[in-house]
């Protein structure tokens, strides 16, 4: 029996919690089982989104050869140079061969995990299937997965983890965004977390003092985090929710997370992976991370490499760094041989600069895998090259070559077991691993996974879409556009007004 005794102030305290948690939403939603250490003997994958669209051309250039040319020719004032001072640091293969390219000189971090074979560099990865120069859209593709297609209600991460094989239900924190919103990637986890910071994962509404119990505070005293437990009993939603928040508040406020190592990098960005790898040595029994690191929209005054201020190579090292010591942290502590990274944009930019020292939407770019199981220190997928008269048929781009769910299917199978591309890749049917990370290989079911949302469609034939070309109909597909493409039309609309 549930005692209901409640004095006047725990009501009130319990008002500010509800109001607290109601405002804060589907970011605080989380499994509520007991809050408890779980043993976790899979791999993790992190997801790290470079939102803006990264330069991709001068994060990995060309340095010899007839691309080096073209390259100086587009990029007259950009170019990274291929020696000197603030040459690009040269990328070489494993006996010692030289491949032509180089790293942007600030990148000395990755240019350290390429030496040592723990980083792999896919060319010409993206959106094969459908072309836009909207961050909104690209962003959108990728995060829910289903490229050329909006509203489908769950992202993939959330599919990944829904149709994960051997998967409880009883994990603590299988799937976590490091973020002060859920991103779309895992849009419908009702068994994931998001936070901005462990620090900060506190009902802090209301005055300080009742906030919690602390040193100093009456005998029996109890603060909004205290009674937010007894207030959230019941089978209401809000009281569901309310009881979720609960079990995340308990779970993050039980475990050691502590100050950033001496010796690490101190951005924003570097504090959010310390926060990924404090969890994954925690066995909280997590699966999947996300977490973004936005600025890379660079139209003007975009900047090379040299001496002083410098907005881009400035961005390049706050990258570099943050992997290369997330890495190297659990590289020491035993976790990096069941952890996978790749590095994602929504986009890469033109290969010639613009007028005003930056450089506008493009289209194909590097993707980057980082990590114990990773078979480095080589390219993977096509490289075209630089030819304007290559390039012409793709107004100047460099093209999509390879699927980026083609890389994503391949961790999938090979690192998490999962071989349901059908659930987390909905229409997607031209996967082959590339070989990019080491693990066994699994028969991909491409079969129709109901709780999508979505229905399977064949995807056009062609390997790559030119400029303006959208993901046309095909006799797979519906002849009536379906109610829940029409809900994500107007939710684009919305979302752009404002409103």
């Amino acid at each position: 029996m549930i005692d209901l005794t409640l004095t006047r102030r725990s009501f009130l305290k319990g008002c500010c919690a509800t109001a607290a948690a109601s405002a804060v939403g589907p970011a605080m939603l989380f499994s509520s089982s007991p809050a408890y250490a779980g043993s976790n003997p899979y791999d993790t994958i992190v997801h790290v989104f470079l939102r803006g669209g990264i330069d991709g051309l001068n994060l990995v250039l060309p340095i010899a050869g007839n691309d080096r040319a073209f390259y100086e020719e587009a990029r007259p004032s950009l170019a990274i140079a291929a020696t000197g001072t603030y040459g690009a640091l040269p990328l070489t293969l494993a006996d010692g061969a030289g491949t032509g390219f180089g790293m942007h000189p600030s990148a000395t971090g990755l240019h350290d995990l390429w030496n040592v074979g723990k980083l792999a560099i896919v060319h010409g990865c993206g959106l094969l299937t459908t072309v836009t120069r909207s961050h909104f859209d690209a962003q959108l593709y990728l995060d829910l997965g289903t490229p050329g297609q909006h509203g489908s209600g769950t992202g993939w991460v959330t599919r990944a983890w829904n149709s994960h094989p051997g998967a409880s239900g009883t994990e603590t924190m299988p799937t976590l965004a490091v973020n002060s919103r859920t991103p779309a990637s895992t849009l419908g986890a009702t068994a994931g977390l998001s936070m901005v910071s462990p620090t900060d994962f506190s009902l802090n509404s209301g005055a300080y003092q009742w906030q919690l119990a602390r040193a100093g505070s009456p005998a029996g005293f109890q603060g909004v985090n205290e009674t937010i437990a007894k207030m959230w009993a019941g089978r209401a939603r809000i009281e569901g929710d309310g009881t979720r928040a609960d079990a995340a508040l308990r779970v993050i406020a039980t475990q050691p997370y502590g100050a950033l190592p001496a010796g690490w990098p101190t951005s924003n960005f570097a504090r959010q992976l310390w926060t990924v790898a404090q969890s994954i040595r925690f066995n909280l029994g997590m699966r999947y991370a996300t977490l973004d690191l936005g600025g890379w929209d660079t139209h003007e005054g975009q900047g090379t490499a040299g001496a002083g201020y410098n907005y881009y190579q400035n961005k390049i090292a706050e990258l570099s760094q943050a992997l290369a010591a997330f890495y190297n942290e659990l590289s020491l502590g035993g976790e990096a041989s069941r952890v996978t990274v790749v590095v994602q944009s929504e986009f890469g930019r033109r290969v010639r600069q613009n007028g005003s020292g930056g450089t506008d939407h493009g289209y194909g770019n590097p993707l980057l895998v980082l990590g114990g199981p990773v078979n480095g220190r080589r390219f993977y997928g096509s490289w075209l090259g630089l030819d304007p008269n290559v390039l012409q048929p793709y107004f100047g781009d460099v093209p999509v070559t390879t699927d980026y769910r083609r890389v994503f299917s391949e961790l999938l199978i090979r690192r998490m077991g999962n071989n349901q591309l059908g659930a987390v890749f909905p229409g997607y049917g031209g996967y082959a691993p590339l070989g990019i990370v080491q693990g066994e290989d699994l028969a991909p079911q491409f079969g129709i996974f109901e709780s999508t949302g979505l229905r399977t469609a064949r995807l056009p034939g062609h390997p790559q879409p030119r400029y303006g070309e959208s993901l046309g109909a095909t006799g797979t597909e519906p002849a009536e556009t379906p109610d829940w493409q029409k809900r994500g039309k107007v939710e684009r609309m919305l979302i752009r007004r404002g409103l």
